[in-house]
């Protein structure tokens, strides 16, 4: 009773299908691709400002206690 089988989620696909078309769910999935495509490639940015913004403070800090030493 909790789980569907094999037959129901055919049949779903088959009536959502008949009710949007094939053309539109293409383009659902291809606009949703493309966001994730987007959301993983500012992920990645953000990680790589990050890094960098870390390596620069770290950069800072090193002189900066170059400069109070001499």
């Amino acid at each position: 009773m909790g789980s569907f089988s094999i037959w129901h989620w055919l049949v779903v696909l088959v009536v959502v299908a008949l009710v949007f078309g094939t053309k539109k769910l293409r383009n659902l999935g291809g606009d949703l691709g493309g966001a994730i495509k987007g959301f993983k490639q500012a992920m990645n940015d953000e990680q790589n400002t990050s890094v960098i913004e870390h390596a620069v403070n770290e950069t800072d800090s090193v002189n900066s206690k170059a400069k109070h030493k001499q």
